[in-house]
């Protein structure tokens, strides 16, 4: 017993569990949306295809061997395309059939023309002419095959009538209950496997509350029609409406992206979903979305000639125009901003590019000027240790000499030497020479620098072979440091007085008498 309860429980909860609607999250929103957005790019493909149908039916309208009664039957086909595609066209085609089956006295078919012309009248804000030729048929002289379609043209003339008086709400709800009403009729002329019977009778379940009961026959309706019958776009609207009943925000845009893509593949332009879908994702700051979602329904509606669709969206179009150019500027502000902050950091990475580039530079050659100073030592080193080598030597020999000069009583030979000065004359020029080239390595434009110095006609010249005259060695002592008169005297075997007469020689020369021998001192070496 117990085992036959729990079988019929769960046999009572399985349709329940079966039919339950899946949970819409931000991500399948995104993923429907990016669809949307894909299908938007086709949607001139679409329009191509009906298009060529519709040139298809008027080239076989244009035979003028068809029969009345044919053409009457094709004018009713091509206003069928056009109904929802350019309802301007469709009524020119509705009309025309109409006066054909007037003169033709095709009753039924008349009806029929009228029907459909009352249909879109509205749409092209003829209201009240709409009432009246839907008025002028009696629901008596409408054959039993056509009543479904003459109540279904009743509820459709009415929901677009409520929807053009929807600030009016006593006048809205007045045209919301004859659409009702109209329904209610057409439900119980319909086949009730049809999907056209489906969708109907969920809306009367939607218009009763009923919402939970209406949108599981929806879903079920949903998955067995194509998203290219025109039920389809409908049906996925009226889910969308449910899930704002139910404050199913990601539903509500779900099924609204679903019902915009039914309609851009059957390539209708008569539409609302698009228009309420781009009013929607602005009220969630998506601005570049809206923007283009109303601006493609305002120019569809444009297109179809559709002049309460017009009307609609130009009233919402003004605030999102200004949200998106205002979006606009702001990316543009943004641009400038990154492009300026980029553009510092070049200039930054510039400048520093260029100083680490000199500073390289200027060590580069530091280290060429180190490297030859270094070299400038070796060799200043080596003449300074060939110059001792020398003076050592000459020393030695000098030695050798007195010391045989006095073992053979030769005491005058030597003091006739060293009275003469020959050999202090020259160890003094071997000095110079090995001095001048030491110096000269160290301070090769020493000669230029020291005559810049001087007036242009006390510049020095130097004799053929000379390096260096006494007045340059006085200042390349000084160079070097020793600015004693008294230790240059030595140096360079001059007495003190002729020292300080030179100095004050040079001075003379000079172009600036005061400063000239700091200048000096700041010539600069290799």
């Amino acid at each position: 017993m117990m085992f036959l309860r729990i079988i019929i429980t769960i046999c009572a909860i399985f349709p329940l569990i079966t039919s339950a609607k899946p949970t819409i999250d931000e991500r399948d929103v995104a993923r429907m949306l990016k669809r949307l957005d894909s299908e938007l790019e086709r949607c001139d493909i679409y329009i191509e295809s009906r298009t060529h149908t519709i040139d298809s039916l008027k080239s076989l309208l244009s035979n003028r061997k068809l029969t009345e009664s044919e053409q009457i039957r094709l004018m009713f086909q091509i206003g069928e395309e056009y109904n929802a595609y350019k309802v301007d066209s469709a009524l020119i085609f509705y009309n025309r059939g109409y006066e054909m089956s007037k003169e033709h006295g095709n009753d039924s078919i008349r009806t029929r023309f009228a029907i459909k012309r009352a249909t879109f009248m509205p749409l092209l804000l003829f209201i009240t002419n709409a009432q009246s030729i839907m008025d002028s048929i009696s629901e008596a002289s409408v054959p039993k095959g056509m009543k479904a379609e003459y109540y279904d043209a009743r509820r459709q003339m009415y929901n677009y009538i409520s929807n053009f008086y929807s600030d009016y709400s006593e006048v809205y709800r007045e045209y919301r209950d004859r659409e009702i009403e109209s329904q209610k009729a057409l439900i119980k002329e319909l086949n009730h496997e049809t999907p056209q019977y489906r969708l109907n009778y969920v809306e009367h379940l939607f218009y009763s509350r009923k919402f939970d009961m209406a949108e599981r026959e929806l879903t079920s309706l949903v998955a067995d029609i194509d998203d290219k019958n025109p039920l389809y776009a409908r049906a996925c609207h009226l889910l969308s409406d449910i899930s704002n009943v139910n404050g199913d925000y990601h539903g509500r845009i779900y099924y609204l992206a679903l019902s915009a893509i039914s309609d851009i593949r059957c390539a209708t332009l008569e539409v609302s979903s698009l228009q309420e879908l781009g009013r929607l994702l602005y009220s969630r700051d998506d601005i570049k979305r809206a923007h283009d979602y109303l601006s493609h329904a305002l120019q569809n509606a444009v297109n179809c000639k559709v002049a309460l669709r017009i009307i609609q969206t130009s009233q919402e179009m003004p605030i999102i125009e200004n949200a998106h150019r205002s979006q606009i500027q702001s990316f543009r502000t943004r641009i400038f901003v990154v492009i300026a902050i980029l553009a510092v950091l070049l200039i930054a990475l510039y400048l520093t590019f260029k100083t680490v580039k000199k500073k390289n530079e200027i060590q580069h050659r530091m280290s060429s000027k180190l490297a030859e100073a270094n070299r400038t030592k070796d060799v200043y080193l080596s003449q300074f240790l060939n110059l001792c080598s020398t003076y050592m030597d000459n020393l030695n020999q000098f030695s050798k000499l007195v010391n045989r000069k006095i073992s053979a009583g030769k005491g005058e030979d030597l003091l006739k030497l060293t009275k003469s000065g020959k050999f202090v004359e020259e160890q003094s020029k071997e000095f110079y020479r090995i001095f001048d080239d030491a110096f000269l390595h160290i301070y090769p434009t020493f000669v230029e620098d020291v005559n810049s110095l001087l007036l242009p006609e006390k510049k020095l010249t130097m004799r053929d072979g000379e390096k260096l005259n006494t007045d340059l060695r006085i200042l390349a002592l000084m160079r070097l440091g020793i600015e004693d008169t008294s230790r240059i005297a030595q140096m360079l075997n001059y007495s003190v007085y002729t020292i300080y007469t030179y100095r004050n020689k040079f001075k003379s020369r000079a172009i600036d008498r005061d400063s000239f021998e700091e200048e000096v001192m700041r010539i600069k070496s290799i």
